[in-house]
């Protein structure tokens, strides 16, 4: 895949923390970042994903709700 080069600030403390987990794994710092921001993205947009199967779920099984409810 190709990369794509960004530019940011970011707070002085995590650029340091960052910088030593890089070196800690043997990783450059672009491959840490590329892994932190794949799994942010992947916890973000688990929430969404689990309510509308939770609404589906709940269309589908309208008829066992109202007997369950009674």
């Amino acid at each position: 895949m190709a990369a794509v080069k960004v530019s940011s600030k970011v707070d002085e403390r995590a650029w340091q923390d960052l910088k030593a987990l890089a070196r800690e794994q043997h990783q450059s710092i672009s491959g840490v970042l590329t892994e932190a921001i794949r799994e942010y993205v992947a916890r973000r947009r688990v929430r969404p994903e689990v309510l509308r199967l939770l609404e589906d779920s709940m269309v589908e099984n309208e008829e066992l709700g109202r007997l369950l409810a009674q």
